[in-house]
């Protein structure tokens, strides 16, 4: 491990400002951000400047605590109104990771409770704290259940970033690989790059070599190759969103690896807090799949890569059905098929609490 320290500190209240650690400048640079403007915190998400399905839960959570505190409401109904028509726009910036649509609900929720709008501010603030404590709490739990399933000289093949950047605290698919290799299993990654944006080559390689832990970065259309060469024992992967029948939305090119894991006889997990678990969404038909701008494909680092008037395509997210995946690791225990019945009892609902039709969010 390195002189610096293994967590970065992703997401933070600051003096009355949120404190982002700009992750669209990584690894070439640790720049932060000061925000004191929800509309800034709105643009910095949808930029992926912060990004990762819990940590954008946080960084929400914190920005109505920000709009609470900036409100110039005196009475708590106008202070409410402020903060829900901010919870609208915060909401909209990206449609696919449920932590995000969770916080907000969380912390207007506690709002709506509390008396004055003094009381309001100090409550939102509270709450987004509450959130953040709960999101490290969970990776760290995440972690020693989910190293059980990660065998000794294992190499774990992993999409996208799933780490403290993603979290705001320890990891989830990353936070697996850090407890194993932390309780010496002597593990190595297999790091996809994570086209278009390169999450994985850019962010999860900054992570793992901060932690000490072997790597090796590999183009996305490897993974099936090294998997036929029997030189990856597993895939461990993160989630946005988890419907209740176990379908999963992750970073788009994970439905591929899990066909490709299922094709080779390979474990193929899935790790995410139960805040991820969306038991109002029946299946993954109603995940809502964000599309980002063409230009992150026909262009990279503000060079064309495309002919002029190349037509792109570019799904952040795709779904895994429930039936490739393995294990769904969660803070307060590993569900497996059928995921009806046991992801409804690990938030403690009986499977009558599924809601169907479209997701509200």
């Amino acid at each position: 491990m390195t002189a610096e320290s293994p967590e970065p500190n992703v997401v933070s209240w600051n003096a009355g400002r949120i404190r982002l650690l700009d992750q669209s400048r990584l690894p070439a640079e640790e720049a932060y951000l000061e925000i004191d403007d929800c509309r800034v915190l709105a643009k910095a998400i949808r930029e992926m400047r912060i990004r990762g399905a819990p940590a954008l839960g946080v960084a929400a959570a914190y920005g109505l605590a920000l709009a609470a505190s900036r409100s110039s409401a005196v009475d708590p109904a106008g202070l409410l109104a402020q903060m829900e028509e901010t919870a609208e726009m915060l909401r909209s910036t990206r449609p696919t990771a449920v932590n995000l649509a969770w916080a907000l609900e969380r912390v207007l929720g506690a709002a709506r409770e509390s008396a004055g709008a003094t009381a309001m501010a100090e409550v939102a603030l509270s709450e987004a704290r509450r959130i953040h404590q709960e999101e490290i709490e969970a990776g760290r739990a995440i972690g020693r259940l989910g190293a059980e399933l990660v065998p000794a000289g294992a190499t774990v093949l992993t999409h996208c970033n799933t780490g403290a950047l993603a979290t705001a605290g320890y990891g989830t698919a990353v936070g697996v690989i850090r407890t194993a290799h932390e309780q010496g299993k002597r593990i190595r990654v297999l790091v996809d790059e994570t086209r278009p944006l390169l999450q994985g080559a850019r962010l999860t390689a900054w992570e793992l070599q901060r932690l000490g832990i072997p790597f090796t970065v590999i183009v996305d259309g490897a993974a099936g190759e090294m998997m036929r060469r029997g030189r990856v024992d597993c895939v461990v992967v993160g989630a946005d969103r988890i419907a209740a029948n176990g379908d999963v939305a992750n970073k788009v090119g994970t439905y591929s690896l899990a066909v490709l894991a299922k094709e080779n006889r390979l474990p193929f997990y899935v790790a995410a807090p139960t805040s991820t678990i969306d038991l109002s969404t029946a299946t993954g038909d109603e995940i809502p799949i964000e599309e980002r701008p063409a230009d992150e494909v026909t262009a990279f680092a503000g060079t064309r890569t495309t002919p002029d008037g190349a037509a792109a395509a570019n799904p952040a997210f795709d779904v895994t059905p429930a039936r490739y995946v393995g294990a769904v690791i969660t803070e307060r225990g590993i569900a497996r098929p059928p995921y009806d019945e046991s992801l409804a009892r690990l938030l403690g609902t009986g499977a009558r609490a599924v809601k169907t039709g479209a997701s509200k969010w």
